[in-house]
């Protein structure tokens, strides 16, 4: 199978590095950016590259589109014959851009996908929301090498996304906060980082275990009149969860 990922920006940049990381051949990859400097580290370890989006179709069984979503309707414009011309399955990871622009691409398999930037160390939400179907099971196979992945309804895309893409964002601003709490309180700034970052890693890790669940979590650390419930009211009080589910909202395009 022989990828071809159009842009290597952020999200471009972070899926081809989370591929050759997972093992995926250097070989099988195409890279695609009119800039030649985001591309040179990616030549070095013997992946194709050009500044020609056709070469990049042409030479892709899957063709993933990581552009931004205002450039997706030119490059379609300019893979259209090459991609109409065979079997070949077209990957958006443009959020908000949808199937029925994608189609115009003539793709006999079309995809949304929604990674998050963790796909660079192997640790990505992604989800899958299939166009016109063709082999699901070959693009999700190819997307768990980044992390997890869950197919999804186009419709709940935007759901999904506030959650898990501009999630990585919103946890990253609760460790910022958590590391200054511990910074006033008297750490150093790398030792509230370590602290915070592997509590979290922890935390993760213990509702990835079948049946578990955030509450059941919280009541083993919550003793009564202790120290962690002390916190937690507090942190409701200034109206936490309430904060959370709507900067959520405020995440899903209107």
């Amino acid at each position: 199978m022989n990828v071809s990922i159009i842009g290597v920006g952020s999200m471009g940049g972070a899926v081809a590095r989370g591929l050759v990381a997972s093992g995926f051949p250097a070989g099988s990859l195409t890279l695609s950016n009119p800039s030649p400097g985001r591309l040179a580290p990616f030549a070095e370890a013997g992946v194709f590259t050009t500044d020609d989006n056709a070469v990049a179709a042409r030479r892709g069984d899957i063709i993933i589109l990581a552009v931004k979503p205002w450039v997706v309707p030119s490059v379609i414009d300019e893979i259209r014959e090459t991609v109409g011309s065979g079997r070949k399955t077209v990957v958006s990871l443009a959020a908000g851009i949808g199937g029925d622009i994608l189609a115009s691409s003539n793709a006999s398999a079309i995809y949304i996908v929604i990674p998050n930037t963790a796909a660079e160390v192997g640790e990505s939400m992604t989800f899958v929301a299939p166009v016109i179907e063709g082999d699901t099971e070959c693009v999700t196979e190819l997307f768990k090498r980044l992390g997890d992945v869950m197919v999804v309804d186009e419709r709940l895309l935007p759901a999904a996304t506030t959650l898990g893409s501009c999630g990585i964002a919103y946890a990253m601003r609760y460790i910022r906060a958590a590391m200054s709490g511990g910074v006033e309180l008297g750490l150093k700034a790398s030792e509230a980082q370590k602290i915070v970052a592997q509590t979290v890693k922890g935390a993760a890790a213990l509702l990835g275990r079948d049946g578990a669940h955030p509450e059941t979590e919280i009541d083993k650390v919550t003793t009564p009149g202790g120290l962690t419930i002390r916190g937690l009211n507090e942190m409701e009080h200034a109206g936490f969860t309430s904060a959370v589910i709507r900067g959520l909202k405020a995440g899903v395009k209107s």
